[in-house]
């Protein structure tokens, strides 16, 4: 793993920093920042080879890769994946995790469920990770806390557009190499939530244009917001100013404090 941008920070003073590793389906990124200093921040990425378990790369990183075995003041993993669920908080039950998820996907074996509940937006998310890949990750960190990859989306996504009209809805896309997560939001409350697979740019503009359609959402009023990066995402853009006046790209920010 190349460490050059890593090698800028001061290590020495790990225990104030916050490390973020974002598992993806081809590799997984790291990200070292001070929550208070936009100064002090660096990434790396590793690519996974194919020919080892994810796991197994996670663990070649580790040996080859000190930085990661430093004490960090706070340590978050986001895992990347379309298998998620979302439900209102008042409908949540922990001891139900596991059959709540099994309703909506066919469970995979060595699968650990987690989730995450934002209360600011009522709800729950749950999620299923490797298990090997979780309890690694948990016996080098203790501390960590896991996190579906929707959960900074939609905690960066409520920052946007906060000056337009409060009766006005939004579509968000977060675009993945893979696939694409898909939020709306009307009235500042989600009304949609999931995530789709995407081989190709002509899906992702499928599922975009048939949810604005089904949601009912206005060509000419609402807007459609576009973070992450993809293959072709140009041509993806291109083809939706043609059917949606409004659309705007976003610069994401994976460094998401999470309390």
């Amino acid at each position: 793993m190349p460490e050059r941008a890593i090698n800028k920070i001061d290590l020495n003073k790990s225990e104030q920093l916050v490390l973020s590793i974002r598992l993806k389906t081809d590799g997984f990124s790291v990200t070292i920042y001070h929550p208070f200093d936009e100064q002090v921040t660096a990434s790396v990425y590793k690519e996974a080879d194919l020919s080892l378990t994810f796991t197994a790369n996670l663990k070649q990183a580790f040996s080859e890769s000190d930085f990661l075995t430093c004490p960090y003041k706070q340590v978050d993993i986001i895992a990347e994946s379309t298998r998620f669920t979302a439900l209102p908080l008042n409908l949540f039950d922990e001891k139900q995790t596991e059959f709540i998820f099994a309703y909506n996907h066919l469970r995979r074996e060595n699968e650990t469920i987690l989730y995450n509940v934002l209360k600011k937006h009522n709800m729950a998310l749950i999620f299923g990770i490797d298990k090997n890949t979780h309890q690694f990750l948990t016996k080098q960190y203790s501390q960590a806390s896991f996190y579906s990859q929707v959960t900074p989306f939609i905690e960066y996504l409520s920052t946007i557009g906060e000056e337009e009209n409060i009766l006005s809805k939004k579509m968000y896309l977060c675009l993945h190499e893979k696939h694409i997560d898909i939020c709306c939001l009307g009235y500042k409350r989600i009304i949609y939530l999931n995530a789709f697979e995407c081989k190709h740019t002509e899906d992702c503009l499928y599922y975009a244009l048939h949810l604005w359609k089904q949601i009912n959402l206005n060509q000419k009023t609402d807007n459609l917001y576009l973070a992450g990066t993809m293959p072709d995402k140009k041509k993806l853009i291109k083809e939706l100013k043609r059917y949606i006046s409004n659309v705007r790209t976003l610069d994401s920010d994976d460094n998401v404090s999470y309390e």
